[in-house]
């Protein structure tokens, strides 16, 4: 099922057959926490290679990581689900030559935030009740109930992806917030993107349905897209304050432009971008709508994809490279996709590390 094996510096890594990158410890392990690690858009399995390599130096006995493959390159433009759908199988593939895994978690960038979202929903298996109280009872409880593939979902972790995909304003900033310019991105992203943009910018409408993103508030019949979101112990989203010119901080960290925090220069050697945290509790219902301030400045869909994701908790890591020399390639260096032309972000990825539910 694999080809070959290399080793580098107690580090194996074994390419399968059927794509994407196994990376796990050459020591004799136990390890039964599967890590799906998916990159972004006209990405490979490669970006994510230091970070895979640096989950499993720091938890050699605790981590199997797997870099997604499957959607490389051109296939990253044939829309979110159809994307999911092939990482869906992807995982189950891997689970099934690893038949000791016992735990799983996502670490997904850019748009790879979107498809594990989607997928979770695909893989998700609610937790046999005795009753219909029992369910009832259980349905928003986070972390307890329900399996993704059969696996126990942990941590869900996004880094610089657009949650509240890509249509409002500054959401990409590379347009400047210029209003007409992100008018005429809304008409002609299909051209440059495909089907993949038009569900970043909310203009798909596959059989008269909602935009996929809206979809993917609410459990829809087999995809059960926040179930399988509760289900996980942990949910952060990693996001760039600024200089992020493809991922806006508002879509990226789920917020309304009230609710951006004011940041200060990192005083933390061991972190030095990271400049704010904060821990955001579920807010569902009524009292949600009673605590939330309203942003006028959101359009209606947008309001409501917010809304939607903060009826589970986050974790919300903000950072920065404003002093980097890298900082125009924010997108890339949070990452570390080139770990020596984005080695600058490598404090993120010992900060998920140190942080991971393991």
């Amino acid at each position: 099922m694999e080809n070959g094996k290399v080793e580098d510096g107690g580090v194996c890594s074994s390419e399968s057959v059927n794509g994407g990158e196994d990376i796990f410890s050459c020591q004799n392990s136990d390890a039964d926490h599967l890590v799906i690690m998916v990159h972004g858009i006209l990405g490979s399995a490669t970006d994510w290679k230091f970070g895979a390599e640096q989950f499993v130096r720091m938890l050699p006995h605790k981590v199997f990581v797997h870099c997604s493959e499957r959607n490389m390159a051109k296939l990253t433009l044939d829309g979110v689900d159809v994307m999911a759908e092939r990482l869906v199988e992807e995982v189950l593939e891997v689970i099934k030559r690893n038949p000791g895994l016992k735990k799983i978690s996502f670490v997904s960038h850019s748009v790879g935030g979107l498809v594990a979202r989607y997928a979770i929903g695909r893989l998700y298996r609610p937790h046999r009740m005795e009753n219909r109280e029992d369910l009832l009872a259980n349905a928003c409880v986070e972390g307890s109930k329900g399996t993704i593939a059969g696996l126990q979902p942990i941590n869900f972790v996004t880094v610089a992806t657009p949650h509240l995909g890509s249509r409002g304003n500054k959401q990409v900033p590379f347009l400047f917030g210029v209003t007409a310019l992100e008018k005429v991105a809304f008409h002609v992203i299909h051209l440059i993107f495909k089907r993949t943009g038009q569900h970043l910018f909310l203009c798909d409408n596959d059989e008269g349905k909602p935009p996929l993103l809206k979809r993917m508030m609410e459990d829809d019949g087999e995809l059960r897209f926040m179930s399988a979101l509760r289900s996980f112990k942990r949910r952060v989203a990693y996001s760039n304050v600024g200089y992020d010119h493809i991922v806006g901080w508002r879509t990226s960290s789920i917020r309304r432009n009230n609710e951006l925090p004011k940041w200060e220069d990192s005083l933390n050697e061991k972190y030095p971008h990271i400049v704010y945290e904060e821990h955001c509790k579920a807010c569902d219902g009524e009292q949600g709508e009673s605590v939330v301030k309203k942003d006028d400045s959101l359009d209606k869909t947008e309001e409501e994809l917010v809304t939607g994701l903060s009826r589970v908790s986050w974790d919300k890591v903000d950072v920065s490279f404003h002093k980097s020399k890298r900082r125009f390639a924010a997108h890339s260096v949070i990452q570390v996709k080139d770990q020596y032309m984005h080695a600058e972000g490598a404090d993120v990825i010992q900060h998920m590390i140190d942080n991971f539910i393991v």
